[in-house]
């Protein structure tokens, strides 16, 4: 956003570091509340809760839009560790190298044809329900 485009004042950086600390600390604590046999990541059920806060309304987009846009621009560094500890289990690699090849790209082709399918599903209701005139160059 430009200077000019900005019509909301964000909040300060350790406020919002707080939002997303307390939502981590309560995802935490309901993580601990599924049995044990149904393991969900304290992160998915953090990501869950902002984003049913944020659309709730509870939390404002300007109280949560910096700090977020920060962990964005360090994902790649925040993947450092998972490389390494992948590195130092290179047994696996070794082992099941080729397997977790096939594997990984069929998951990505299947990803991407199912990411196809639904977006052109979810266009065709938005056209229907839109009178289904105007086709917006897609077929």
């Amino acid at each position: 956003m430009t200077g000019k485009d900005k019509s909301h004042k964000s909040a300060p950086i350790l406020v919002q570091l707080a939002i997303f600390a307390g939502i981590l600390w309560i995802s935490s604590i309901i993580s601990a509340l599924f049995p044990k046999d149904f393991v969900v990541p304290t992160p998915v059920i953090g990501l869950v809760l902002l984003y049913l806060l944020l659309t709730l309304k509870v939390i404002k987009l300007e109280w949560v839009e910096d700090f977020g846009m920060f962990l964005i621009s360090i994902i790649g560094f925040l993947f450092v560790p998972s490389g390494i500890q992948i590195a130092n289990d290179l047994g696996i690699l070794k082992a099941e190298g080729l397997q977790l090849i096939f594997v990984i790209l069929v998951a990505t082709v299947a990803l991407l044809v199912i990411t196809a399918y639904v977006a052109r599903f979810v266009i065709a209701i938005h056209q229907k329900l839109r009178g289904g005139d105007d086709h917006d160059g897609i077929n």
